[in-house]
């Protein structure tokens, strides 16, 4: 075993949580040393952009139908960036305010940052290309690069490029050593966030597979290190144009335009921080890409008539109290929502199955069932899991019933004794295949398989909120009590994500108010 994987397996074997004790952290709250949620570059030119709410967005049952694309031009660009990672809702309490943003984040806390490569289509920009960095409290560019290249001619007409970086830091100060499992389902959280933002326009989002992280940090300018105070790494790349691209394309030519020193200093986001040995570790080990995943056809999945997209959007929320007497949801919304996350995220092979607690839907027994969305693992998982379990296929293709039991009180101790996890409609644990996608794809992997894991749970949030539900994210699950009740013996499935839907309650002492002024 090379040592990079090794490093991966100890670290995710430390991080476990456990009856006995949780992966270590702090173990309170440091508010002296609270990071700062948002970036911002000293000395860089800001460009305030148009807000987007009045624009009118398709409804968000068509967002999988072919839509007319629309042009490149500020208004767009600003659209994309506001219904993907801008704030939602500013929300107020106790003299206390917070941001409620598009993405979903681990503890409201959003390490990930995005950016922005523009062809010259901005009238600040004049002939050259930019680099731009976004900063959603302010729903404004900061220019951080501009140069001329000829790229753009290796791309369809009204291409650009978005990408994604993680600041750890901002996870560890609350959660420790787990931090870093967080901090890339947040990034797969951003990735589906602009994936849906997207396709409001009528774009296709392509995310480049082939990428080392070092042509990332050179392009975002992330291996500056004396623009920074605290580490930012990179983490995905992605073109968006009106039609997809090829997720291999060669960016030779945009690295090599690109000036060797950036405008703007980073906002220092603490006073200190925490020193954690085995994040620098973790992230260090899981840097390089070693075999890119080989694609698979996406299809769509039809949905029932609902809101406008931006809607939907910007009603997500996650939520801390499911009301269990109203949680019961019809087998139809439980069927459309497994279907929306059947498939590929972005036309990759997927990893992630679902072990699904079922409390209380329609014409469906409380029990313990699997959702399968890779027909390549049903034969080992059948062969890994309990034998007693009865395999019984469901209605849903590729969802069988395991067990029929009342699983509520083991959900619930399961998921850090959250009543979240049984209080709702339904609990699941995303169950990847794990041992074997780290030995083919190398340590790499270990980011992406929590990416389509975080992916999915954006995808959850926004089906939950189009049918009038409430979802929640749970990061916080003893991870081999839940092996142990799938009878998992060692680490070929592994699981990496929870996730929970009802019907949530939302506390009226907490006032919302608009997002910009």
């Amino acid at each position: 075993m090379n040592k990079s994987l090794q490093i991966v397996y100890e670290y995710h074997e430390t991080t476990k949580h456990t009856q006995k004790r949780y992966a270590r952290s702090l173990g309170y709250m440091d508010w002296s040393t609270q990071p700062d949620p948002f970036r911002t570059y000293n000395g860089a030119q800001t460009i305030k952009l148009p807000l987007a709410i009045d624009n009118t967005t398709p409804p968000y049952h068509m967002l999988d139908d072919e839509l007319p694309s629309a042009p490149l031009v500020r208004e767009s660009i600003s659209q994309l960036l506001q219904f993907s990672m801008g704030i939602a809702a500013w929300k107020e309490s106790g003299g206390t305010s917070w941001a409620v943003r598009c993405n979903a984040s681990s503890g409201n806390l959003h390490p990930t940052e995005s950016y922005v490569i523009l062809p010259p289509i901005l009238k600040e920009q004049g002939n050259s290309t930019c680099i731009y960095h976004y900063r959603p409290k302010e729903h404004a560019l900061e220019k951080l690069a501009d140069f001329e290249t000829e790229f753009w001619n290796t791309l369809p007409e009204k291409s650009f490029i978005i990408g994604l970086s993680s600041i750890t830091w901002r996870e560890v100060w609350k959660y420790g050593e787990r931090a870093f499992r967080y901090t890339q389902l947040d990034a797969g959280h951003a990735w589906q966030a602009f994936v849906v933002s997207a396709k409001m326009l009528g774009w296709k989002l392509t995310r480049l597979d082939s990428l080392s992280d070092d042509d990332m940090s050179t392009l975002l300018g992330l291996g500056q290190k004396d623009r920074f105070f605290e580490s930012e790494n990179p983490d995905m790349l992605f073109v968006v144009s009106h039609e997809g691209v090829d997720s291999c394309l060669n960016i030779d030519a945009l690295l090599e335009a690109i000036p060797l020193k950036f405008e703007g200093i980073a906002n220092r986001l603490s006073s200190s921080m925490q020193n954690w040995d085995i994040i620098p570790a973790i992230e260090n080990a899981t840097k390089e890409l070693e075999i890119p995943q080989k694609t698979h056809t996406q299809s769509i999945v039809k949905k029932h008539p609902t809101k406008e997209s931006k809607d939907v959007v910007l009603n997500r929320r996650s939520v801390h109290v499911m009301q269990n007497d109203m949680s019961k949801i019809t087998k139809v919304e439980f069927h459309n929502m497994l279907k929306s996350v059947v498939l590929s995220q972005d036309s990759k092979e997927n990893s992630a199955h679902f072990a699904i607690f079922v409390h209380q839907v329609e014409d469906y027994e409380k029990g313990l069932y699997i959702l399968i969305r890779n027909e390549r693992d049903k034969d080992a998982l059948k062969e890994q899991m309990r034998d007693t379990f009865e395999w019984s296929q469901t209605e849903l293709e590729n969802l069988y019933l395991l067990e029929s039991k009342d699983f509520r009180v083991t959900s619930k101790a399961i998921s850090c004794s959250q009543n979240i996890a049984s209080d709702g409609a339904f609990s699941l644990g995303m169950l990847c295949n794990f041992s074997q996608q780290l030995q083919e794809h190398g340590a790499h992997r270990y980011k992406e398989l929590y990416w389509e894991c975080g992916a999915i749970g954006q995808q959850l949030y926004l089906e939950a909120t189009s049918m009038g539900l409430s979802g929640t994210g749970i990061g916080c699950f003893l991870d081999d009590d839940m092996h142990k009740v799938l009878g998992l013996q060692d680490n070929r499935f592994t699981v990496l994500y929870h996730f929970t839907v009802g019907r949530g309650y939302v506390d009226s002492r907490i006032l919302t108010k608009p997002t910009y002024n």
